[in-house]
């Protein structure tokens, strides 16, 4: 099955806005494989408290974004600040640490300020990130500004901004969960003729929308959306037996590990209120739930 693409449907006008006009991308999506993601997806969220914990967990930690980086200048934002953030981006947060220890600091602020100044208007956002990813060196060693950049702008205002991460869709490398749910005869010696531009990333959260709007969401469309692009990922991941995000993670102990790896939510336990993330340096930031706070333990000590 093919889902049909370029469609208005109110589901999908619902969580985009300031939609911006730009030729739609054509994308063409296996409705068969939508479909086994997003079973498998619901069923290994049952084991860590259901899909609705996760999706709890995926507001909060938008919410800790938004007050972290709208509430001041980004010029302000302190080294404090972006280590807790970085704790929740999963390809950043290890590439991070010798950015912050060798003075990068004021760099990373610049990079905000050029990011987010003028984010209500989603016609500039390739503009943005490309000036996000001039003020660092463009080689193999910085590819993780670019996902830097799409987790702040999804994270702190995730009705006009798709998570655009390489994981999501890497043009250049030709992979990406997008790449997994492509329609067509030997897909793996195909090169999909998808740009990784704002204009592709909004197209393929418009018919995910559509898609799960048809099977029964309706509500936190957005966060279902990332759900679902999460665990397509993970099952490559797993299919595959190593990727670039191997040297980042360890073997999973369950089948949603890596899914939560790739939102950032590597602390879902099941039965707690808590959501537990890895810092940079041996510290663990914890999201509570019922607080809706985010406080510091020691990874060495049982809390």
């Amino acid at each position: 099955m093919v889902l049909g693409l370029g469609r208005k449907t109110g589901a999908a006008r619902g969580v985009v806005a300031s939609a911006t006009e730009v030729p739609r991308p054509v994308l063409h999506l296996s409705g068969t494989r939508l479909r086994s993601a997003l079973e498998a997806a619901i069923a290994g969220c049952e084991e860590h408290g259901g899909v609705e914990r996760y999706i709890a967990a995926l507001e909060l930690k938008s919410r800790l974004f938004r007050d972290a980086l709208l509430e001041a200048a980004p010029r302000d934002v302190g080294l404090d600040t972006l280590v807790t953030l970085a704790a929740f981006m999963p390809t950043v947060r290890r590439r991070l640490a010798p950015v912050l220890e060798t003075g990068g600091l004021t760099r990373l602020r610049t990079a905000l300020s050029l990011l987010l100044d003028g984010r209500e208007d989603t016609r500039s956002t390739d503009q943005r990130m490309a000036a996000c990813r001039a003020q660092f060196p463009d080689d193999r060693d910085h590819r993780w500004v670019r996902d830097f950049a799409a987790e702040v702008l999804h994270n702190v205002d995730p009705e006009r901004y798709p998570l655009m991460t390489r994981w999501v869709w890497d043009a250049r490398a030709n992979t990406g969960a997008l790449r997994e749910i492509w329609f067509g005869d030997d897909v793996d010696h195909l090169t999909i003729p998808a740009a990784d531009d704002y204009a592709t990333f909004l197209v393929l959260r418009e018919e995910l929308a559509v898609f799960l709007s048809d099977n029964g969401f309706f509500r936190d469309i957005n966060h279902y959306v990332d759900l679902l692009l999460a665990e397509i990922y993970a099952e490559y991941i797993c299919a595959q037996g190593g990727t670039y995000l191997r040297t980042d993670f360890s073997t999973p102990e369950d089948p949603m590990q890596h899914t939560r790896r790739m939102l950032g939510l590597d602390g879902v336990k099941a039965g707690s209120a808590r959501l537990r993330a890895k810092a940079l340096e041996g510290q663990a930031f914890v999201l509570d739930e019922q607080a809706a706070q985010v406080r510091v333990v020691d990874l060495h000590r049982e809390d």
